[in-house]
């Protein structure tokens, strides 16, 4: 059954798809291994271990980010031509190994190459092969499939912080790698059962493909020559860039405050909510108006953001801050996805995607970077998250300024 003769009803549609969108949550749940907000639990134990200070930590995990960054280039477009349950498997056991990896490397030298396999196969390929599984199958009701397989990456922000950081005060910090490890070799058999019945990407060609601006199925070379491409990078690099430096210094961040890493993570759920709430709302609201309308407006919030963090001085202040952080997180897992799909089309969504997951990984790497340096210089983060604040008033004027040039080349049926 193809998403153009699914029920309406929400409930009908979970029943009839559930197979699928649980194998997008399950993906997108496991990718927390090669997150920032994951491995930056670890952030004291390794600057440690390895004498790492905030500047040289961040250089290393910059390095093996933007690595990954330039190799999901090539290995994002693998999924239009091989089968989601065929790459999830090769990538699930990546990231076992890499996790395992993280658990016995005694050498700095190869933490980079450490971090590069995480970044890689957790943030890089679970997501993508995730969402563009989620964009291919679902055209209708694109926007609720999204929400709905994003809920992953929203339970292991709310739950695995928690949990690990209250297991580091009973476990050696190498000890919990190894127990990721297993938890993303589980995830294999687990796949493999969901997608027992998956779709190829070739035989959902005639069923679902999506045609994009001018009537047109765009290439990513075509893609990356059209102005909005460019428009839209700002945002795509800022919540990768900034939500990854928040929380990469997360640690840095409750000591600059006078707070306890544990009361700060406390907030996790908070902001966990908040963004699942802002992520079901996003989806609904999309497939009702489609993001043309929606996208300029969603990265606001976080300009209440980090403002509200450059001044907290409790956390109560900081609860403020990750409201509105989580609102733009919650969109931030539909809107600029389906943007890609709705403006460029289907046929090559892999390709194009892979190019805009490049650049977010880029910016996942260039946040840490840039703020690690930054802090070394004696530059703390309240002075730089006022900078950040003005940031995302500049990409919410290039999306605007980009959707208003082009929103009149949309199929009218789109």
């Amino acid at each position: 059954m193809t998403a153009r003769t699914l029920p309406t009803g929400l409930l009908s549609f979970l029943s009839e798809n559930r197979n699928w969108l649980s194998a997008g949550a399950l993906l997108s749940l496991l990718s927390s291994f090669g997150q920032t907000y994951f491995i930056s639990l670890f952030a004291a134990e390794i600057q440690a271990d390895f004498g790492l200070s905030h500047g040289g930590w961040g250089a290393i995990y910059s390095l093996g980010t933007t690595a990954s960054a330039a190799v999901m280039i090539w290995a994002g477009s693998l999924t239009d031509m091989f089968r989601a349950r065929t790459l999830g498997i090769l990538v699930l056991g990546g990231l076992a190994v890499a996790c395992l990896a993280m658990a016995w490397n005694p050498y700095v030298a190869l933490l980079p190459v450490v971090i590069f396999a995480l970044r890689l196969m957790g943030q890089g390929m679970c997501s993508h092969i995730a969402i563009v599984s989620m964009a291919r199958w679902f055209v209708a009701t694109r926007g609720r499939a999204l929400s709905i397989a994003s809920l992953g990456f929203a339970a292991g922000e709310a739950l695995l912080p928690l949990i690990f950081v209250a297991l580091l005060g009973v476990f050696h910090w190498r000890s919990l790698w190894v127990v990721a490890a297993c938890i993303a070799f589980v995830g294999i058999p687990i796949l493999m059962t969901l997608l027992r019945t998956e779709r190829t990407p070739q035989s959902m060609a005639d069923e679902n493909q999506s045609i994009g601006m001018d009537d047109v199925h765009w290439s990513r070379r075509s893609a990356l020559r059209h102005p909005l491409f460019w428009f839209m990078v700002p945002a795509i690099l800022g919540p990768s860039a900034f939500n990854t430096a928040f929380f990469f210094h997360q640690v840095y961040f409750a000591e600059l405050k006078g707070w306890t890493h544990l009361s700060l993570v406390t907030l996790f759920p908070l902001y966990t909510s908040v963004a699942i709430g802002a992520m079901v709302v996003s989806g609904i609201a999309l497939d009702r108006f489609g993001t043309a309308r929606l996208i300029p407006l969603y990265q606001l919030p976080m300009v209440i953001a980090f403002g509200v963090f450059a001044v907290a001085t409790s956390l109560g202040h900081a609860a403020i801050g990750f409201v509105f952080l989580a609102l733009t997180t919650g969109a931030n897992s539909t809107l600029p996805n389906a943007f890609w799909a709705e403006f460029y089309g289907t046929r090559f969504i892999g390709s194009i995607k892979a190019m805009a997951t490049a650049v977010m990984v880029l910016g996942s790497a260039i946040g840490p970077g840039i703020t690690g340096v930054l802090i070394d210089l004696q530059i703390d983060l309240t002075t730089q998250y006022l900078g950040v604040a003005v940031y995302f008033l500049f990409s919410s004027l290039c999306m605007w300024l980009g959707i208003r040039r082009y929103r009149t080349a949309l199929p009218r049926l789109a």
